[in-house]
């Protein structure tokens, strides 16, 4: 059985390592599909990203079977220009599958576990594909010992955890394995309460991400709320913050959230929707703000030589 990582191997695809284990434990010889010379019984395509990220490969020739499946392979680009996620191309792993302890072993060259315990979010954004995926209600699906077994840090893939009502019991039990845990998707600020934050406060962080992405909802005292409360800065500030741009923000939104944040001592990371067809004042402003050397020397997008290459 072959396994193809179509975004590469940046990072830990959570469904391959599920497959994998399922098939070893079927007693199949699992491996990363590499040549047309093999022939394989079944290939197993996995994809997360749009094709505006993560370009599709060509079908291997050598296999009986080829299955294609992950978030990737619903996005459509709409007449609009945005991505949208089609449902009827969107496949959940069977049962039997999708509670497969993951096999670690295919991505050798990651030492940490990554977790994901809760599906859903009640947000709906509209550049967001989580709520026509997994609903908009965060509901718990797992426990941490589903996906950990003595790492010493967890990367939790949680699209909302924060809106989830088992939240207490998912941060105990976070808290309870003493690994070092970093919130790859970010944490809802919104939905933050003072026992999250005291649980977060009692966690081995790497590192927190939270999101602001629409541009209408001013989050300042949120972010403030959080500052005074949290009594770690795991990078020299109190989280990394996502910022969308591009998709339907002014460049005064943009700055706005940039500068708030900063003064607040956060660490602004600006995202660009459509990269490849966003405007270059966008892109100089993602060069700025997220080159920290040059952020922390040039206090105002209005003062960067944008001049310079790379724009």
């Amino acid at each position: 059985m072959g396994l193809i990582d179509v975004d590469g191997h940046n990072f830990p695809n959570l469904a391959l390592m599920r497959i994998s284990a399922w098939h070893k434990a079927q007693g199949d010889t699992v491996e990363w599909w590499w040549t047309d010379f093999i022939h394989y019984d079944i290939v197993y395509m996995a994809k997360v990203f749009s094709d505006a990220y993560s370009k599709d490969k060509p079908t291997p020739m050598n296999a009986d079977k080829v299955v294609r499946g992950g978030t990737g392979y619903a996005i459509t680009l709409g007449p609009d220009g945005k991505e949208h996620f089609d449902t009827s191309k969107h496949h959940n792993l069977p049962d039997e599958i999708e509670h497969m302890f993951p096999d670690y072993s295919i991505y050798p060259q990651f030492d940490f576990a990554v977790a994901m315990t809760s599906r859903g979010c009640p947000r709906g954004c509209s550049f967001c594909h989580v709520a026509a995926k997994e609903g908009r209600c965060s509901v718990k699906v797992a426990d941490v010992k589903d996906f950990w077994n003595g790492q010493k840090e967890i990367q939790v893939l949680d699209p909302n955890i924060t809106a989830c009502k088992d939240k207490r019991d998912l941060f105990r039990q976070y808290r309870e394995t003493g690994a070092v845990i970093d919130f790859n998707q970010g944490l809802d600020i919104r939905c933050l309460n003072d026992d999250d934050i005291d649980d977060i406060n009692h966690m081995k962080l790497k590192n927190v991400h939270f999101a602001w992405d629409d541009p209408f909802t001013d989050l300042k005292e949120k972010f403030a709320r959080y500052a005074a409360l949290a009594r770690r800065k795991p990078h020299g500030a109190y989280g990394t913050v996502y910022l969308l741009t591009n998709y339907n923000s002014t460049m005064e939104q943009n700055l706005y959230r940039i500068y708030t944040l900063r003064d607040l001592g956060y660490d602004p990371y600006v995202m660009i929707y459509n990269k490849p067809e966003a405007p270059k004042e966008i892109r100089l402003l993602q060069r700025w703000c997220n080159n920290k050397y040059v952020f922390k020397k040039v206090r105002r997008f209005e003062d960067y030589d944008t001049t310079k290459k790379g724009g």
